[in-house]
């Protein structure tokens, strides 16, 4: 059993059609990258699995449950909204004591999360320092770490490193490269290509609420990723995943 199926969702705003038949599955233990620019549908498809929006047609079945609005499956849900979901005035200490609540977690149990949480994002020493005092990269990575308090097994990260810099980018891909070890099942969006190349073991390719391909990456480069160059004397390369997005992006336009 897949940890995820999405299967003929659809999604609609008037006559705007944000999300357009879109069919894939994660499998368990698996991190899985929909790559897209912004406006290709994936915020609008995390919303649906999540169940905070209600599709038009098609269904989502996450860890077997067809109902993402039932509390129990969203036990097993962590999600990290690309809009920070924090509370400026609290401290970060705060804002995880207040989230881990809203999980259910309590006494020892929530204590010992949160300092997990809080050495997990390297925000230890600034635990009791106002979120409104913190730089971008240091509320992205709290945002992170809030909606992983309940250890859930699957884990939806909604283009986390927006508007990061390189260091706290670097250090949220080291967090993601831990949890796939840990065996968590990751849906992440992007519209950065090196980071669904080094974090993903398949990609979906989405553009204007439709998937145009969707394989591993080595599979993606040698279908579409352009002749063979080299990049030095003994390695040859076949494109980037940058040529695979334009190429059928491109394509799609001309259609």
């Amino acid at each position: 059993m897949n940890a995820i199926d999405v299967a003929s969702l659809r999604k609609s705003y008037g006559s705007l059609t944000a999300v357009d038949d879109l069919s894939f599955t994660v499998a368990r233990g698996e991190t899985f990258g929909l790559l897209g620019p912004n406006g290709a549908g994936k915020t609008t498809t995390i919303g649906m699995i999540v169940g905070a929006l209600s599709p038009d047609g098609g269904s989502v079945t996450v860890d077997g449950e067809s109902d993402p609005t039932r509390p129990a499956l969203r036990q097993r849900i962590g999600v990290a909204p690309q809009a920070l979901a924090l509370y400026q005035d609290l401290t970060a200490e705060e804002n995880l004591r207040f989230f881990g609540s809203l999980y259910g977690l309590s006494g020892g149990r929530l204590a010992e999360r949160v300092l997990w949480a809080l050495d997990f994002s390297g925000l230890a020493e600034r635990r009791r320092d106002r979120v409104s005092a913190y730089s971008g990269g240091m509320q992205r990575r709290l945002n992170l770490v809030c909606g992983l308090l309940h250890d859930p097994p699957v884990i939806l990260l909604d283009e986390p490193t927006v508007g990061v810099d390189p260091q706290s980018r670097n250090a949220i891909f080291e967090s993601i490269e831990q949890l796939k070890r840990e065996g968590r099942t990751i849906l992440y969006t992007t519209h950065y290509m090196e980071e669904a190349e080094r974090l993903c073991d398949r990609v979906a390719i989405m553009d204007r609420g439709k998937i145009l391909a969707l394989d591993t990456v080595e599979a993606l480069l040698r279908a579409h990723g352009g002749p063979e160059r080299a990049v030095s004397h003994v390695t040859i390369e076949r494109g980037t995943l940058e040529d695979v997005f334009l190429h059928l992006t491109g394509r799609m336009l001309r259609d």
